[in-house]
């Protein structure tokens, strides 16, 4: 076994994926076979004696089948599915094995960024916690890749001042992807985003914040880092956040970035528990009002949204499904609400205030440079798959010839006779 292989075999054995349907199963086998033995136990110790006499009937049955005329026993359909099983099963890990670069959904593409002029802007932007790459994460999500993926429709839902709807994408690793459209009638793009940012009115209509803090903020860019700590039910521990966020401003469009990211001077803690995997992430503009009058007086909000919450994925998705349209009408209610206090005069929060502090941007920039890294990452994806079909290759007259011989070998127990040969051997040595 070659470096490279050896390394695609560790790494298929780390994955995340690989130990938790490890534990899944152990979760689930365990318990079976001990209620199993249980029932065994307690069936076996109080079994009248008769069934001894049934037991001996069924078992001289059993023993006609085990040794029926060749190609039709017990054993020999045992052996082919174990067989067709095995096959199967490698057949899944060595395309998992060779499959170990591609890319998660948490992952963000690579981008050169509109604002990589030179060296000094490079490590500028390596400091930010917030930066392009993020945004251009943003509009491969919900513009560039969202044909590719598989959406499925959750809820198309509307009231006299706001119309939502929301999709689903599972992708193969990773959670779940949510995408919503919001349309708030009599609403502008300013006051919805100040209102998403405001940490100290949010609790007046999210009961799930507990506790709040800023970490940083740079009034240059905008970007802070924010503490959250969330209340989940009663049966799972709060959620802790660690937030990274940042505003792009284009034209009349605001691009909302917010992440979870690492903080060294806050290390976790067994509880709350810490998520670590967090992308939440919109794209506000106004829009033609539905009244039909022909004035651009609504605001749309297209939201992205995946997290790692450390929760079985179809207990999260039941939970989100229940609980989505209840925290549509909150939010909804709370922008009313955050545009009442918003009186002309009245004094702005801090993060309000930092909510207003926007990076301009040239998003045709931003897009061509997006497109250019799709088309550059397509090129290395199918390089590499050429590669490995290459590497890989096999030779499926071989494979017919070796089926076609184990075919004749179980049919003729063969294989069977040669086992026992071997057996025999082994045991008359001892």
């Amino acid at each position: 076994m070659d470096e490279e292989s050896y390394r695609n075999l560790t790494d298929f054995i780390r994955r995340t994926s690989v130990s938790e349907t490890f534990v899944d199963i152990l979760l689930c086998a365990v318990p079976i076979w001990l209620a199993v033995m249980i029932g065994l136990l307690i069936g076996w110790s109080w079994r009248p004696r008769w069934t001894g006499l049934v037991y001996l009937g069924f078992r001289s049955k059993l023993r006609f089948l085990w040794t029926a005329p060749p190609g039709f026993g017990a054993r020999r359909v045992w052996l082919a599915f174990t067989a067709l099983s095995a096959f199967s099963v490698c057949r899944t890990l060595w395309s998992r094995l060779g499959s170990s670069s591609k890319k998660s959904i948490g992952e963000i593409p690579p981008s050169g960024g509109v604002s990589r002029v030179s060296d000094e802007n490079i490590e500028k932007e390596e400091k930010d916690v917030v930066t392009e790459k993020d945004l251009e994460h943003l509009l491969y999500l919900l513009e560039g890749g969202n044909a590719d993926m598989e959406w499925q429709s959750m809820m198309d839902k509307s009231t006299p001042n706001m119309s939502y709807q929301a999709w689903r994408h599972e992708p193969q690793t990773g959670p779940v992807v949510y995408r919503s459209r919001t349309v708030f009638e009599d609403a502008t793009p300013d006051i919805v985003r100040d209102f998403f940012w405001d940490d100290e009115f949010r609790p007046r209509w999210d009961p799930m914040l507990a506790y709040f803090k800023t970490l940083e903020e740079d009034p240059q860019t905008g970007t802070t880092v924010v503490h959250w700590i969330k209340k989940f039910p009663f049966f799972c521990s709060d959620r802790e956040y660690i937030i990274g966020r940042r505003i792009w401003e284009s034209g009349k469009k605001y691009y909302a970035v917010t992440k979870g990211v690492p903080y060294a001077a806050l290390p976790k803690r067994d509880k709350p528990r810490r998520v670590e995997l967090y992308f939440s992430s919109w794209i506000i503009r106004p829009v033609e009002s539905r009244k039909g009058d022909g004035q651009m007086s609504a605001c749309e909000v297209s939201l992205v949204h995946y997290e790692d919450m450390g929760i079985p994925k179809d207990v999260a998705k039941l939970g989100v499904r229940h609980g989505m349209w209840g925290a549509v009408k909150k939010l909804n209610s709370g922008l009313r609400a955050y545009q009442t206090a918003r009186k002309p005069g009245a004094a702005l929060s801090r993060s309000a205030q930092m909510a207003g502090v926007t990076t301009k941007l040239n998003i045709d920039s931003v897009e061509a440079s997006r497109v250019e890294e799709e088309e550059e990452e397509r090129g290395r994806a199918g390089e590499n798959a050429r590669r490995q079909k290459e590497q890989f290759s096999v030779d499926w007259k071989w494979i017919a010839v070796g089926g076609v011989a184990l075919a004749c070998g179980l049919h003729s127990s063969a294989i069977g006779k040669a086992l026992m040969v071997g057996a025999g051997q082994r045991l008359a040595r001892r």
